[in-house]
């Protein structure tokens, strides 16, 4: 199978072609308009599909297809915002010759307007799905799955990439061409025109029981779903998508120079964006992780539910994630499931089911949550991970009502000064073996008041939900000192990793932040717990470790009885 993908050895195009180059039945022909780039990838790639470089321009495509005759036309080079009065030439070419089209196009506009071609399509036997990517494609087949257990009314969500994850020139021609333009979408149950990245709104990605990202702002991008995905829901009145780059600083500057546009009629900034790509792509720093979300609001059975799908992604596995959905389609046509005829958007190309599959193999994890406001603390924190705990753990995290577990631990303390000085200003217990050891939980509302007992100091804390940037983190707070802490379901344990901190309500910086191993897990049908605490700059503060079960319910006093109170 002959593929030709234009903007072959780009950031897009490239990452396709090295996602198949275990595929020994494909020829690729690597094009663009530099040959030497185009010689370069060839020359350094690596893998069984065999590469060919072809120096093309776009306006002579027609003439490459009748030379070349590929099965395939990827349309990889973009910014689809910027091809004009007549942005459909490629296609037409593709229709002419009768060759199978895909792209990777992110223009609302362009990709919505791809079903003119579809009746001369259909007659001539040719497929052209635009958008193939993960904005349509993954979003649509989330929300199908969602729609399956509820009435979708209103959807947002958005891409939050690595700061590793490199940006392409062309991708960020394309954002900044509508930074401040009209993007059309749906709010209100009516059409509505809102002006590219001037709105912004935050969510936390966390996908149950895995490390989730930091909160991040997300501002509102012109990307397909929010044209092609509303007619798929009747129901559907609202839909807002936004990307969440990073460092925060050139996003708000970005937010900045796009509301000034709006405001002031400007022209488009689209001659900044090679100094955005310049300094977006150098200023590399924080975790190599990105993530995507999609979150909706409906009804089942006429309750209001909200429920979102949450996708992380570990190192350089990320940036591949756009480019997998035309793999994913190129897979299915060398089995012999070839796209049907016809002109359309991307939507129904594939299902979750495909994507959990091209995850299976990377550091690529997914889940969905409901955010439920009648769920235990630590229920609402962990989602559905929060039933895979051991049966112990689940007992003393998701009681609603005051509960005392007793049993003994042992005790180290740092042995440097300022680590004794702060275990004698907290509370923390001292060195020793085999010291008795309780914990009392005591609901109240909307926190849970903790108080423990060991060795003979008494160490008081309030824990709840977090909410905004805490969402989907447990929150405890020892007097003016609170901790924003991730919940990590691994195996039989439960891992607590601290995320942020403030002082008296002030942030302080990351490089602070108290961590170590926490770990609770359970050892015949007993609540085990191991907290190491330890903090940069000042070592081991103090470490203990035991084991408790649930005191019994005191027996109530016979006159009581005999009175009938209780």
């Amino acid at each position: 199978m002959k593929v030709l993908i234009l903007g072959g050895y780009g950031t897009f195009g490239g990452r396709l072609a090295t996602l198949l180059a275990d595929v020994e039945a494909l020829d690729l022909l690597i094009a663009g308009r530099s040959l030497a780039r185009a010689e370069a990838f060839c020359a350094a790639y690596r893998g069984a599909a065999r590469v060919q470089p072809l120096a093309l321009d776009r306006a002579q495509i027609a003439d490459a297809l009748a030379a070349h005759r590929p099965d395939l036309v990827v349309d990889a080079s973009g910014p689809f915002q910027n091809y004009g009065d007549d942005p459909y030439p490629v296609i037409e070419a593709c229709l002419a010759e009768g060759v199978d089209y895909l792209d990777f196009a992110d223009a609302a506009a362009f990709v919505f307007g791809v079903s003119r071609f579809d009746a001369r399509a259909k007659a001539g036997g040719v497929s052209i799905l635009s958008g193939v990517s993960s904005f349509p494609v993954l979003t649509a087949a989330v929300l199908r799955e969602i729609g399956r257990s509820m009435e979708i009314r209103s959807v947002e969500g958005g891409i939050a990439p690595s700061p590793f994850a490199g940006v392409g020139l062309n991708v960020m021609r394309a954002v900044v061409s509508y930074a401040g333009a009209p993007v059309k979408l749906r709010r209100g149950g009516r059409p509505f025109v809102a002006k590219g990245l001037t709105e912004s709104r935050r969510f936390t990605i966390a996908v149950p029981s895995q490390l989730p990202l930091h909160s991040r702002r997300f501002s509102l991008v012109d990307v397909p779903d929010l044209q092609v995905i509303p007619p798929e829901h009747p129901g559907m009145s609202d839909i807002w998508m936004g990307a969440g780059p990073i460092p925060g600083l050139l996003h708000r500057i970005l937010n900045g120079l796009a509301r000034a546009r709006a405001r002031f009629g400007l022209p488009a900034l689209t001659p900044l964006s090679p100094l955005f790509y310049a300094v977006l792509n150098r200023m590399r720093f924080g975790e190599h992780r990105g993530g995507m979300i999609v979150r909706v609001t409906g009804t089942r059975e006429g309750r209001e539910l909200v429920k979102s799908w949450h996708l992380l992604a570990e190192g350089d596995d990320g940036p591949f994630i756009p480019s997998m959905a035309i793999e994913a389609l190129i897979r299915k046509r060398l089995k012999g499931e070839r796209s049907a005829p016809g002109a359309r958007s991307a939507v129904h190309a594939l299902d979750l089911a495909d994507y959990d599959a091209l995850f299976q193999n990377r550091a690529i994890t997914t889940g969905f949550r409901e955010e439920r406001s009648c769920d235990t603390i630590y229920r609402r924190v962990l989602g559905p991970a929060f039933d895979t705990l051991p049966p112990v753990i689940r007992a003393l995290h998701g009681g609603r009502a005051t509960s005392r577990w007793v049993g003994t631990a042992e005790v180290r303390r740092g042995q440097g000064l300022a680590a004794r000085l702060i275990c004698a200003l907290t509370g923390f217990p001292r060195t020793g073996d085999a010291v008795p050891a309780s914990v009392t939980f005591a609901p109240d509302g909307e926190v849970e008041r903790w108080t423990r007992r060991i060795g003979g100091k008494t160490l008081r804390s309030v824990q709840w939900a977090g909410t905004g940037r805490d969402q989907f983190l447990l929150i405890e707070k020892f007097g003016i000192a609170r901790f924003s802490v991730a919940l990590l379901c691994e195996g039989d344990r439960l891992r607590l990793v601290p995320r942020r901190w403030t002082l008296a309500g002030l942030p302080m910086p990351a490089c602070l932040l108290p961590g170590g191993e926490m770990i609770e897990t359970a050892r015949d049908d007993r609540f085990v717990f191991d907290i190491n605490i330890r903090a940069p700059w000042i070592g081991p503060i103090v470490h203990y470790r035991g084991s408790l079960s649930l005191e019994a319910p005191r027996a109530q006093p016979a006159e009581s009885a005999r009175n009938g109170i209780g």
